[in-house]
């Protein structure tokens, strides 16, 4: 249904809730490397991910390798708490590439300055810098899910 795309995840837990939310949405999963974790079978069996088998899971040697495989941006958008634009002003569509950057360092300044017009944020307080990777891959996913929920229900 829709594309999440974690450029260099370092946290495991996280990208392995991710991958639930991926499983149980019909939404695929991409990794770009290098990751902070290992995702080899004997990994993932030792973490209890029962439903990685499960996962429509894509993993790119480096983000070049990504635009490679993947070449019409128009439908990418890009996750940061660099933009004044909030998530539920855009209009996704079935498909579309939703970019989350490390939980260290956010998405690379050049893909933001790149691709400007398709950043988003999370509105929230001052008092707070960021949201936890998981959390935020799960808001705006479900935000895009609820604007396609008739196309949605197809593939439930």
């Amino acid at each position: 249904m829709f594309n999440i795309v974690l450029l260099t995840p370092q946290i495991p837990n996280n990208t392995g809730a991710i991958g639930r939310l991926c499983v149980n949405t019909a939404s695929s999963l991409h990794l770009i490397k290098p990751l902070g974790f290992d995702i080899t079978e004997k990994a993932v069996r030792r973490a209890g991910l029962d439903y990685w088998k499960k996962l429509d899971l894509h993993v790119y040697e480096n983000i070049d390798d990504f635009f490679q495989k993947h070449q019409d941006s128009s439908r990418f958008f890009f996750a940061t708490t660099k933009s004044d634009r909030a998530y539920f002003e855009m209009e996704f569509q079935k498909g579309d590439f939703v970019f989350f950057g490390s939980e260290t360092a956010g998405l690379p300044e050049n893909l933001l300055e790149k691709f400007s017009k398709q950043c988003m944020t999370i509105p929230m307080s001052r008092e707070g810098r960021s949201l936890n990777l998981a959390i935020s891959t799960g808001i705006i996913l479900y935000d895009a899910i609820r604007q396609n929920f008739d196309t949605y229900k197809e593939v439930m």
